[in-house]
């Protein structure tokens, strides 16, 4: 038996399988995330620890035989997260955020630093993690003095199960100190940001195994003292394990509180200037490209709160048959964006608004925008020589037939839909620890899950929709020219 874990922003998710991943039992738990200002967003590791146990003792009640047989477990996890630890590997502050955009003065410095982007492969965005420790440096000195470890959120939990301060390359490669087309940390980068390499915790793979359960903990959740534990993956490499996305050609859309455009790579291929993030695959000597934009569903969650409806219901009176685009246009930088702009200063816009302007409409111009700004993701991806034949589409809001077919149409690209099951980064995680613990080849573990349906673009709107992403491509300059 094995459990992967995933680390959520807004809660964990357990799931437990067997060898041949047959789903015996799952759990989830959710914890609280503060934002003490604007643009601020932090967690309590302590939330962490206490949803995990939580989740670990369900999985025990629900499957007590099952778990008494359990082998081995691994944490997938949002990216990007500080989590600082001083004298005997005591918590200093809340974890920052991958959504925290405070660092936004930092980032810009780093990312122009020689080197930073020819190492990391990545321009520097300030939801990632080495900004946040200079911004630690420049406003918390006291606490930037007594940091002895750096902990991506997943490499946490790890560290609570096993003891030892770990993290995997797929993790690590979003923080701007891990030489990603080598696969080890850089010297050049952490001086960068004045950090030192014994503040990082030790690299593996995500299938290697770093340590076994705690005995102490072991005993506390009556579990097996030999499970072992592997290296894990950031969400979304565990997500691309999760679905089968291993190789060139493979890859998937994300509808998901951001959303994410992601393409499998056969080898190293960055292109920073283009906003794609390039980072290492959870399996050894793969990669991943993906394109990613800061308020996907959340851009719908948005218009559900201020008209006051359902987010399901908006987007079922558009009924489920794609129409040409409306008059309205929505920019979804509601947060600012990641890809193609790096732009944590941009905000959001509604254009076209008239007397006749309908709730429809403005659902529509949610809907459309954030295919759009996928379409962004999609060019840029497309820049760096990455390859997508098809996609599968996952996330919450590919529950709306209506927006998979306008986002296949506006991407031009066809889309998987996965027949009802498990394929997300929990079982992705649970793959790793199945690698890890029976030596099995990545490649016969992480297939693709059963396919139910293909959403083929709309043929006789395909060149309507690509007039609208240029017009809609064309707003982001003279949005921009507010705040520049």
């Amino acid at each position: 038996m094995f459990v992967g874990l995933d680390l959520g922003t807004s809660g964990l998710r357990g799931l437990l399988v067997d060898e041949a991943q047959n789903v015996i039992a799952s759990s989830e738990t959710e914890y609280d995330t503060q934002h003490p200002l604007p643009g601020w967003s932090e967690q309590d590791p302590a939330d962490w620890i206490a949803a995990c146990k939580e989740v670990l003792l369900d999985l025990k009640a629900q499957a007590p035989k099952a778990m008494a047989h359990l082998r081995g477990v691994a944490c997938s996890g949002h990216m990007h997260g500080a989590t600082l630890l001083g004298k005997d590997a005591a918590v200093l502050r809340p974890c920052i955020m991958w959504n925290d955009t405070r660092s936004a003065d930092q980032a810009a410095l780093l990312d122009d630093t020689p080197s930073v982007r020819d190492l990391s492969g990545n321009s520097v965005f300030p939801g990632f993690t080495a900004p946040k420790l200079a911004w630690i440096a420049d406003h918390e000195a006291q606490i930037f003095a007594q940091v002895e470890t750096v902990l991506l959120p997943k490499d946490f939990l790890t560290f609570w199960l096993t003891g030892n301060l770990t993290s995997d390359m797929s993790d690590s490669a979003g923080t701007s100190w891990l030489d990603v087309g080598k696969r080890s940390w850089s010297e050049t980068l952490l001086s960068a940001s004045n950090m030192r390499e014994d503040q990082m915790p030790q690299l593996f793979e995500g299938t290697d195994i770093v340590g076994t359960l705690r005995p102490d903990l072991a005993s506390e959740l009556e579990l097996p003292s030999t499970v072992e534990v592997a290296a894990g993956a950031g969400d979304n490499a565990a997500a691309a394990c999760g679905i089968g996305a291993l190789i060139e050609g493979d890859g998937f859309v994300s509808l998901g509180t951001s959303g994410v455009l992601l393409a499998a790579r056969d080898s190293f291929a960055p292109q920073p200037a283009s906003a794609v993030h390039t980072f290492c695959h959870a399996v050894p000597q793969k990669w991943y490209q993906m394109g990613v934009i800061l308020a996907a569903t959340d851009s719908l969650n948005w218009l559900s709160r201020t008209l006051q409806e359902d987010p399901a219901h908006l987007t079922q009176t558009l009924g489920t048959s794609l129409e040409a685009p409306g008059k309205v246009q929505f920019l979804p930088y509601l947060s600012g964006e990641r890809t193609p702009h790096n732009d944590s200063a941009i905000r959001g816009a509604l254009i076209g608004l008239d007397i006749n302007t309908s709730q429809q409409d403005l659902t529509r111009a949610v809907l459309e925008g954030v295919s759009f700004a996928l379409r962004d993701n999609l060019e840029a991806l497309k820049s760096t020589g990455a390859r997508l034949d098809s996609a599968i589409a996952i996330g919450g809001g590919s529950r709306s037939a209506y927006w998979l077919e306008l986002i296949a149409t506006v991407l031009n690209l066809p889309l998987e839909i996965p027949e009802q099951g498990e394929f997300g980064a929990a079982l992705g995680a649970a793959r790793l620890a199945i690698c890890g613990v029976t030596g099995a080849r990545a490649e016969d573990v992480m297939t693709k899950p059963n396919i139910s349906t293909t959403i083929a673009p709309r043929a006789d709107l395909v060149d309507a929709y690509e007039e609208a992403y240029a017009s809609f491509k064309n707003l982001y300059p003279k949005l921009r020219g507010d705040h520049a």
